[in-house]
């Protein structure tokens, strides 16, 4: 689907205002470099560090076969494994052109390497991204933000302007997906991020 390889080769190759991108660099430093203050507790005459950590509640389904469970999850695993490079790809890219943009500094000059840049990954990965399903463009959109710690959204505001994230946002409504969607591996994505583990370390 085109509108999945668009958002894709935004969001690999974005267009950089001057100084746009410190918010967003901040924001993933913040997020990588999390520090947990742990408190000190008693227990049994030993004082020991504890950090509360969130309750985990798993719920099987008893409503559907064990086929249909089986077959959902077979699923899952086949569009994670298509789309999970994809988020990388997103990943490495815009920190590839962010540390070569701040080395440019002639206007000319980066605006012909960001054409070089997305003329790249235009010819590189849209058939592959245009091919996606709606659940795996959505699966992609989830994806990147886990890996920029970013929504689509807000990397396309930041570096698009806000006309354009709004823009890309109603089209995306449109195909029944949402630029805003967060990543959450605690919650609703928790078998997901299960899996990407398992697909990063080879398991699958």
């Amino acid at each position: 689907m085109r509108f999945f390889a668009l958002i894709f080769l935004i969001l690999s190759s974005p267009v950089l205002l001057s100084g746009q991108n410190d918010s967003v660099t901040q924001k993933q430093d913040t997020s990588q470099n999390r520090v947990f203050l742990l408190q000190e507790v008693e227990r049994d005459g030993e004082v020991l560090p504890e950090i509360a950590i969130r309750e985990v509640k798993i719920v099987g389904n008893r409503g559907l076969p064990r086929k249909v469970i089986v077959r959902r999850y077979d699923r899952m695993i086949y569009n994670l494994k298509k789309v999970y490079p994809y988020a990388v790809i997103v990943r490495e890219k815009m920190d590839e052109v962010n540390r070569n943009l701040g080395q440019i500094t002639d206007e000319k000059e980066r605006k012909k390497y960001l054409r070089g840049i997305e003329e790249y990954v235009l010819g590189e990965y849209e058939d592959d991204i245009r091919n996606m399903t709606i659940t795996q463009g959505k699966l992609l959109i989830k994806l990147i933000d886990r890996e920029t710690r970013n929504t689509s959204f807000e990397l396309i505001k930041q570096y698009r302007g806000g006309f354009s994230a709004s823009f890309w946002q109603g089209i995306a409504r449109i195909f029944g997906t949402n630029l805003k969607a967060e990543y959450d591996p605690y919650g609703e994505d928790a078998m997901m991020e299960i899996l990407v583990l398992q697909i990063e370390s080879g398991m699958l």
